[in-house]
């Protein structure tokens, strides 16, 4: 991270230290004025009302999202709890007051310091109050939350209540972005818990500040929320033109032509479309022909971060780097771009993929000084040859990948004997792929067949959501699909997915087991890192050991959100720059009035 500049929008004082202000961003002046009346990517006119009805898939069993075990239901997270300060769709990193009406952060940058709107209250009535705030943050780094907040809070030491509505958090170390961390931390009430253990707390909804509370649900199948009439923030700047329908329902299916075929018949209004043979076969009929159903690509500037077939380190086969390399070659994303997604995706070639902290070309200058210091601890062709994905857009490319795979096993110590891969202990190479969807399968099949010319077996389970969560969470897999997400300012969150510490703590994001000292070294030097430029720096020496690495087998990404929904909604002309379609629907869309728009139930 970079140093933070903070717009003063309150009356200076003669004190010499930061004023507090509504307003942060970490680098850059934040684009919104003092007193700015909505975000530009709403419609501060939208008409409210009606009802939108969304999907989840699979099921779900608790109403708690902060803990480890179980499947917390979708919405709770947009519609029932809110953050000390609002991040802006339209901004890499800028945050405006909600729940605390201004931040203070301390000259020496270990502290920061809130004061929160004296109107802000709870679904409930309840006034949001400092204690809340620091029951919150104890509670989630507690060892009774998933332990992702323990590594995301590493550096905060404490919360500390000043008086009803002011408290003060202390860092353990300066770090740039940590205040803007903590701004963004869900706040509930105490009286949620009240003694309960938070780990066994599932069956109870939350008590929040958001805009809407649980109106009724059937577990496991569906959930409706309904528009709070007396939520605190709906004159708000942050939330003006914003969650515009009466009640918001997500009703839940296990499998995916189900799913599709419930859109058609109007069980639900909008999904968000990840399969790319469906988008370009399967979204048609009368239903699209005549404009009931509108299929809509909208562009986004999203950071793309890796999405791939993660390799689990932690078992033996998986551990020679030369092994991962010969997996990665085998995979034929040319031929499956091309017959299976319908020239849609570009192959992922970063950790940062769609993004300036994308690693490219030969270190050099400022990156290159960086590696110098690891230069005995790394591979040699970091420094001498540009990491690429296996390619095979060229005749024959796939032919000399396999040769190419072929001798990095036999290096590694594994031939084919009787017609399988050995090792020297005479065991097969075999992988057992961990999927939640169908959909994978297909691209699955050929990667499978191509491994069977190097004598793997390649065999696919597809699982119900429950358990696949389960097995992830516990890194019971050979390979998985998995997607490592990445803002626009990486920061703490990389600990969750690269530290050698997280590589054996049930819940992390670390999927490949990675424990590698100048990775380690490198995380540190992107999460501390005082300015922008020294960022791009380390995020390009950390793309390149990683890539370097060969932990996943790159898949692919799109730089649009591809939706399907009935003719009943409106949105905004202006899109966000930074966004997730779902919680934009959510935030921003409105209902038709009823004379514009056919009826369809």
């Amino acid at each position: 991270m970079f140093r933070l500049v903070i717009t003063l929008l309150l009356l200076t004082t003669m004190q010499a230290q930061v004023v507090a202000a509504p307003a942060a961003a970490l680098g850059y002046e934040p684009k919104y004025p003092p007193g700015f009346e909505h975000f530009d990517y709403v419609d501060p006119t939208a008409p409210q009302g009606g009802e939108l009805i969304l999907s989840g898939f699979g099921n779900y069993d608790s109403f708690n999202p902060f803990i480890l075990k179980s499947v917390s239901v979708d919405g709770l997270g947009t519609l029932v709890l809110e953050p000390l300060m609002v991040q802006s769709a339209d901004e890499p990193y800028s945050l405006y007051a909600h729940l605390a009406e201004d931040i203070d952060l301390a000259e020496d940058g270990l502290s920061v310091t809130f004061r929160l709107d004296p109107r802000a209250h709870f679904s409930n009535g309840d006034p949001v109050l400092a204690e809340d705030v620091k029951f919150s943050f104890d509670t989630l780094k507690s060892d009774k939350a998933h332990p992702q907040f323990g590594f995301y809070w590493a550096d905060i030491q404490r919360a500390e209540v000043l008086d009803e509505r002011t408290l003060r958090f202390d860092f353990a170390k300066r770090n740039p972005e940590l205040h803007l961390i903590v701004a963004q931390m869900q706040v509930f009430a105490r009286k949620w818990v009240e003694g309960t253990a938070f780990d066994k707390l599932t069956r109870t909804p939350p008590i929040g500040s958001g805009p809407y509370t649980i109106e009724k649900y059937r577990l496991g199948k569906d959930i409706t929320y309904v528009r709070d009439p007396n939520y605190w923030a709906k004159d708000l700047n942050t939330r003006r033109g914003m969650f515009n329908f009466d009640r918001v329902t997500y009703k839940y299916y296990s499998d995916e032509t189900v799913h599709l075929e419930a859109l058609k018949a109007g069980e639900f209004d909008f999904m968000l479309v990840n399969n790319s043979k469906q988008w370009a076969r399967d979204y048609v009929g009368p239903q699209f022909t005549d404009g009931r159903i509108v299929k809509e690509e909208l562009a986004h500037r999203n950071n793309a971060g890796m999405q791939g077939f993660v390799m689990n380190t932690r078992r033996d086969k998986f551990k020679d780097r030369r092994v991962r390399r010969a997996l990665s070659l085998a995979f034929d994303f040319d031929w499956s771009n091309k017959n299976l997604f319908y020239n849609q995706y570009t192959r992922c070639d970063s950790y940062f993929s769609n993004s300036e902290l994308a690693a490219t070309g030969l270190p050099e200058g400022d990156e290159l000084a960086l590696l110098e210091q690891f230069r005995d601890q790394l591979p040699a062709a970091i420094f001498t040859e540009e990491w690429k994905p296996a390619d095979t857009s060229e005749p024959g490319a796939l032919r000399r990948n396999l040769r190419e795979a072929k001798a990095l096993l036999e290096e590694a110590g594994w031939k084919v004997r009787d017609g399988r891969l050995r090792n020297a202990a005479g065991e097969p190479f075999n992988i057992e792929v961990l999927l939640a969807q169908k959909g994978f399968e297909r691209i699955l099949a050929p990667y499978g067949h191509n491994l069977r010319k190097l004598g793997i077996e390649l065999d696919y389970r597809t699982v119900d959501v429950s358990l696949y969560v389960q097995r992830r969470r516990t890194f019971n897999f050979d390979m998985m699909v998995a997607s490592f997400p990445q803002s626009q300012s990486p920061g703490n969150e990389q600990f969750n997915m690269w530290y050698s510490t997280t590589a054996d703590q049930e819940g992390s994001n670390n999927m490949a087991g990675i424990k590698d000292p100048v990775v380690d070294a490198l995380v540190n030097k992107l999460v501390y890192a005082p300015n922008r430029a020294e960022l791009i720096t380390a995020a390009h020496a950390l793309d390149r050991v990683l890539l370097y690495g060969e932990y996943v087998v790159p898949n692919w990404y799109i730089a649009t959100h591809r939706v399907a929904y009935w003719d009943k909604f409106a949105h905004p002309a202006t899109l966000p720059l930074y966004y997730d379609a779902e919680s934009w629907v959510l935030q921003s869309w409105w209902r038709k009035p009823a004379e514009s728009t056919e009826q369809v139930r």
